[in-house]
Parts: structure tokens; sequence; C-alpha cells
């Protein structure tokens, strides 16, 4: 009688080893899925992250100031489709100023709206919206978050 307390000891024990080692594994699964999801997000925003858009006064040949939009590629691919958003007032259509192409470690500079000058004070952040070259649409904000935008 003893011997049979002692083999079904054994065997629970072995059971709850086994059930353990697949809980144990499963975790640690689940965490390297984990990982591999955020390694792959990482390298989705690899190249946006290298992204920025700003508007600064520069002067023109002749002297005169003009406010232009600045948007700088520093990663090592192309970007396409870029657009700047324009902030719109009261029942305006929304706009953008559509700049196309921006080559590698580049800054491409654009003409802002001249409206522009009269508020203008320092260089600061401005909306752009643009597609990498694995074609994922993304958007940065006047602060600077990034994030996938939405498909239209």
């Amino acid at each position: 009688m003893d011997s049979d307390w002692v083999g079904a000891g054994a065997d629970v024990f072995a059971a709850v080893g086994t059930v353990g080692a697949f809980i144990v594994g499963f975790v640690l699964l689940r965490r390297e899925h984990g990982r591999e999801a955020s390694r792959a997000e990482d390298e989705q925003r690899a190249q946006a992250e290298r992204i920025s858009a700003w508007v600064e006064l520069t002067r023109k040949v002749d002297g005169s100031r003009e406010l232009a939009f600045h948007i700088h590629n520093a990663s090592d691919m192309p970007i396409y489709e870029v657009e700047l958003p324009l902030p719109t007032r009261g029942d305006e259509e929304a706009g953008s100023e559509f700049v196309g192409l921006v080559p590698p470690g580049q800054t491409i500079q654009k003409p802002a709206p001249a409206d522009w000058l009269r508020t203008y004070v320092e260089p600061e952040p401005v909306e752009i919206e643009f597609l990498d070259s694995a074609g994922r649409r993304w958007s940065r904000d006047e602060q600077g978050s990034l994030a996938r935008a939405e498909e239209t």
C-alpha cells in the first residue's frame, strides 16, 4: 500500500512538473513573440523617425525675407507623396502643400503662405504626411509625434 502511495505521488509530481514546464515554455514563447513584434515595429518606424519638417525664415538672393517650409530626409531612402497639411480657418476647405519626393539625405525648401510671415516668431515644426520607401503612410504632428496615418 505504501508503494502505491509513493507511485501515485511520483505520478502527481511528474504531472505537475510537466504542466509547469508547459506553462513556463508558453510564457517564454509569448515574451519572445512580443519582442519580435516590437523589433518589427522599430524596423518599420526606422525611416519615418528620420523625417522632419519645419517652417523658417530665409533670405532670398535679392535680400528680401521669405518664409519657407523645410522638409529634411535624414534616412538612406527617399520618401514619397510628401504633403504638408495647412491649418484652416472657419469654413475653409482643408488644404495642403504637395512636395512630392524628398531624396535621401537632403532638405527641400518650399515657400510657405505669405500671410504666415505676419505671425512668424522663430523656426517651428509643422505637420507632415508621407510614404516611406516600403509604401507605409506616416504622419508627424507639430509636436513631433509620429504615427501611422490612416489609409484613405
